[in-house]
């Protein structure tokens, strides 16, 4: 088959892998049928994850068709089309028992914090991921699902992470009715966070973001007001300005460890606005929210070695909330909020990429060329 393989930082090309086969009796092969590039992806693009080999697959976002089961598999069949969660769990353990999937204690043999992810370096369990043809699925029976006939399957592909993601950060942040929820990140997480805070109860929306193409994208699709930090000395005192002076009611991180950079300012994170590795969005929300509010962290982050305010949020009394989302947790409320028509997510879709492709994609999307918000990849074999 063809897949995507990682060669070094910013090296991926597309080469020829045996297709994958059946490991354990509770396994799938799925036949991808459309994949997606993540923005969490351009850290491993960037050589910012620990633990990233050459020759893996990347990929956590995928749908497909199943096209081998393993002896012990009950719920699916071949020829089902399947929505696959990036989280990959046992369904049975202390966290999978408590709707807590993304910190499934038996599938990752290489960390105590994090499950298994797809196509997400031996850190988070050394699964090869669905930029690719074909794809093994573990423990099939517990994470994909049958995709209803009624759901378009590119609204499914963004269930799969982007869209699961920005909504369990919206509940992260506990909104009530009337809030001002102020997203950091106007990429497709944050534009799903932006909007299901609405959904939520929120009073007021803004976003920040420093490309106005991402900014105009979430005035469009999540209504919300915007905010360029590139244009104020300091951003933080233009949001305490907007909210009263007292700060948003709830901040949702959805930068994280910004997938841009290198090594040197993931160690010194000595400039001022988001950038790899440094802890400046944290800290922004740290500082924007008021005194007894909320923050929401779903940006991805890894090693930080320059301070985060802690200190600051203790005594503002902060909540903090942060987790990888428990994906297929959120698909029975979102597929009511897309019958009901308050979701569309493939409207943040910009790019269709084939397979082939790939590495050109990865640069647009890395280097924010051709208003590139959202690239889905397309596997040559369909």
């Amino acid at each position: 088959m063809k897949a995507m393989t990682y060669r070094g930082p910013y090296r991926i090309r597309v080469e020829e892998k045996d297709i994958p086969r059946i490991e354990h009796p509770g396994d799938a092969i799925v036949r991808v049928t459309l994949a997606a590039i993540c923005g969490s992806d351009l850290h491993l693009y960037h050589g910012l994850m620990p633990d990233t080999r050459v020759g893996m697959t990347f990929g956590h976002e995928f749908i497909g068709v199943v096209q081998e089961v393993g002896p012990d598999v009950r719920n699916l069949k071949v020829g089902d089309r399947v929505m696959v969660p990036f989280n990959i769990y046992c369904g049975t353990c202390w966290f999978c028992a408590r709707g807590l999937y993304s910190n499934c204690h038996n599938v990752n043999p290489n960390a105590t914090a994090v499950g298994g992810i797809y196509g997400y370096s031996h850190t988070c369990g050394g699964y090869d991921g669905g930029q690719a043809e074909f794809v093994r699925v573990p423990l099939a029976d517990v994470g994909p699902q049958v995709i209803p006939d009624d759901i378009d399957e590119t609204d499914a592909l963004l269930m799969t992470d982007a869209l699961s993601t920005g909504y369990f950060g919206a509940q992260l942040g506990d909104i009530v009715a009337g809030d001002t929820v102020v997203v950091l990140g106007a990429g497709p997480v944050g534009l799903f966070a932006a909007k299901s805070a609405w959904l939520m109860g929120a009073g007021r929306v803004i976003v920040i973001d420093q490309l106005e193409y991402r900014l105009a994208k979430a005035r469009e699709f999540a209504h919300a007001e915007t905010l360029n930090f590139a244009e104020y000395d300091d951003i933080v005192v233009e949001l305490k300005k907007q909210t009263d002076y007292l700060g948003a009611d709830v901040v949702i991180d959805a930068v994280g460890a910004e997938a841009d950079g290198n090594l040197i300012q993931q160690v010194t994170a000595t400039k001022l606005k988001m950038q790899g590795g440094s802890p400046v969005a944290l800290n922004w929300a740290i500082d924007g929210v008021r005194k007894g509010g909320t923050v929401s962290v779903l940006g991805a982050y890894g090693p930080i070695f320059s301070a985060v305010k802690f200190g600051d949020a203790m005594n503002k009394g902060l909540t903090l909330r942060m987790n990888q989302a428990p994906v297929k947790r959120q698909w029975p409320r979102l597929f009511e909020h897309i019958r009901a028509g308050y979701l569309k997510p493939s409207d943040i879709v910009t790019h269709r990429i084939p397979l082939d492709d790939i590495a050109e994609g990865y640069h647009l999307f890395s280097a924010k060329l051709d208003g590139c918000i959202k690239a889905v990849v397309v596997p040559s074999a369909n």
